[in-house]
């Protein structure tokens, strides 16, 4: 008998990396969305904000990756009742239904957990957030550490899929059409494709590992980023416009430098996860599958 995973935020970007990932290793995904319906994978829409634990005893799942999230950051500091509710209150109570039913929990976090100060963070520094997003997540990843969860910290989430806008998307889109791209050029994390998000919960569920996981890429600026994917893809990197962060207008305070150590998941995980080429590789791949069926449709 196959065994049940939930996969909560499905509709997202790596929810949706994830989902599938564990559906080919033999794994009965059941996906949850909240507004967007996905295809390939079978979901069922739930109100996180209205009754988590009845999610988990109604479908009894071995595993649940908890992915859902307002990740808005800007949002979550303009309304942070809202983004309390689903990022920490909802996923508190889906730590209680976890711990009553034996249900093992992967939490999805962020690199804003750090007040960017330091970069290069390693799972065991202090996390210190300067923005209301970076602290509801803390206090999740505090919850779910309780009942010897598994909580995977990542940067700067790219790729195709469904789900909101990201940078190495909108890179390629703009690109692509030959049109100017600006990328700032004095703050760093580590861009880490959606794909290989959902390879290392797909490691993580087969090893049953438990702690915090910097599954993240490189250390790199968003300029040193878009640059890095006009090269590769065959653009011109002439199209690649620098500019400081303080002309992006953010409502939110950004880490300056909020890069993860990510040397703990590669060595367990076996991902090359600081292979910018490797990652290009696959983003390009899925780029070009994405435009033939677009082509075709």
């Amino acid at each position: 008998m196959r065994k049940t995973v939930i996969v909560t935020g499905v509709s997202s970007s790596p929810g949706f990396k994830i989902a599938l990932k564990l559906a080919e290793t033999g794994w009965n995904v059941l996906g949850v969305y909240n507004q967007h319906p996905v295809e390939k994978i079978f979901a069922v829409k739930w109100d996180l904000d209205k009754d988590p634990q009845n999610l988990l005893r109604t479908y009894m799942p071995s595993l649940l990756v908890h992915v859902a999230a307002i990740g808005d950051v800007d949002k979550c500091e303009a309304e942070p009742l809202s983004c309390y509710k689903i990022n920490t209150v909802a996923t508190r109570e889906l730590v209680k239904g976890s711990y009553k039913l034996g249900v093992r929990m992967i939490y999805l976090s962020t690199d804003y957990v750090f007040d960017g100060f330091k970069g290069i963070y390693r799972e065991e520094d202090p996390p210190k957030p300067i923005n209301y997003y970076g602290l509801t997540k803390l206090l999740g990843e505090e919850a779910v550490l309780s009942i010897e969860g598994t909580v995977i910290r990542t940067s700067w989430i790219y790729g195709f899929g469904p789900g909101r806008q990201n940078f190495g998307k909108t890179v390629v889109e703009k690109l692509s059409r030959g049109e100017i791209i600006r990328a700032i050029i004095d703050q760093w994390g580590s861009p880490t494709l959606n794909t290989l998000i959902g390879e290392a919960v797909k490691v993580l569920a087969e090893k049953e590992l438990s702690g915090i996981y910097h599954v993240a890429g490189p250390r790199m600026s968003r300029f040193e980023f878009a640059l890095s994917i006009a090269e590769f893809f065959g653009f011109p990197k002439d199209l690649v416009k620098p500019i400081p962060v303080s002309e992006v207008g953010y409502k939110a305070p950004r880490p300056k430098d909020s890069s993860l150590d990510n040397r703990r998941a590669i060595d367990l995980l076996k991902i090359p996860l600081n292979d910018i080429k490797y990652s290009l590789t696959l983003f390009k791949k899925e780029w070009e599958e994405t435009k033939y069926a677009s082509d075709r449709s």
